[in-house]
């Protein structure tokens, strides 16, 4: 198990060494450069714009560019914003909060209620409940998180006012206040697939002889529900858990801007509108990180749901 482990760990680390080499050679052949923005067609002298070239290491070689930015991301220094003009790490932490508030809280909307109603679906098979979930998913999976947004900001917070539209809120109950509609807005087509995905796990592991010989054993239907078929099931919807809630964060980019929210998904937006180059490289690699190291978790936690993981690995 160690030795799986340790090999997930390896492929990690290659994984994100890859992504930061991409993200950078990316912004770096995108049209504009940091000068350009700087001076917004002014003229100025040979040396300044030498100087603003000298600061952005835009004189050095591409390799060497990458090594130095490189170096100072492994030191936690993305280096200085060109439009703010301060550490890119200190505005993005500053706007951390928010975005991770709102994917908490829309990844537990997702596993509770994506697994709840797909786990009610299976177990109704061919009921009324069964088909308005089927129906339900259906018509969530199809709805993008920009449109859920509007339908929700227009019914929850303009003719309803139950919610705010605006903002991220303060303290606890005000965060949580201020994030629902957000959250739902996210949440909301992830949910209908993984509803489908656990629905349709269970089915496969209620078809399996085991969960007969439990019930013809005097088992709880419950009990073999719970502690069997649910267990089972966890592996393709743990998978496509991971890959929902690691998305997350990219989705939280139209859903931010909608509500207004200063999070890293607005500070993305805002940043590619200004060529802001040391923020997008940031961002994109926090965003390549965070989806690497979640489907990373998901898999090694495979060696504890499925002891056959365990058995592949130590072989």
């Amino acid at each position: 198990m160690i030795r799986y482990v340790l090999r997930r760990l390896l492929a990690l680390a290659a994984v994100l060494l890859a992504a930061s080499f991409l993200i950078f050679a990316a912004v770096y052949i995108a049209p504009g450069s940091p000068e350009s923005f700087l001076l917004q067609g002014k003229t100025v002298s040979p040396a300044t714009v030498h100087a603003i070239r000298e600061q952005y290491h835009l004189n050095d070689p591409f390799l060497v560019q990458y090594q130095k930015w490189l170096e100072g991301v492994l030191r936690g220094d993305f280096g200085r914003s060109i439009v703010f003009r301060q550490s890119v790490a200190g505005l993005v932490w500053s706007r951390v909060s928010v975005t991770a508030a709102l994917t908490l809280y829309a990844a537990l909307l997702i596993l509770i209620g994506g697994v709840g109603i797909g786990a009610l679906a299976a177990v109704r098979r061919g009921a009324v409940a069964d088909k308005g979930v089927l129906i339900g998913t259906s018509a969530a999976a199809a709805m993008p998180s920009f449109v859920a947004a509007i339908v929700l900001a227009i019914v929850f917070a303009v003719h309803l006012g139950w919610f705010p539209v605006f903002g991220s809120g303060s303290g606890v109950g005000g965060t949580v206040w201020h994030l629902t509609l957000p959250a739902f807005a996210l949440a909301l087509s992830w949910v209908g697939l993984v509803g489908r995905v656990t629905r349709s796990a269970m089915l496969d592991e209620l078809r399996r002889e085991y969960v007969e010989t439990g019930r013809s054993r005097g088992f709880q239907e419950r009990v073999v529900i719970r502690r069997h078929v649910l267990r089972n099931a966890l592996i393709p919807i743990s998978t496509i858990s991971g890959i929902v809630v690691a998305g997350l964060i990219s989705g939280a980019v139209v859903v931010e801007s909608a509500f207004a929210l200063n999070g890293l998904g607005s500070l993305l937006l805002q940043s590619v509108t200004t060529k802001d180059f040391p923020v997008i490289q940031a961002i994109s690699l926090i965003l390549v990180a965070v989806f690497v190291i979640a489907n990373t978790v998901v898999d090694v936690l495979y060696v504890f749901i499925d002891p056959r993981v365990r058995i592949g690995g130590a072989r």
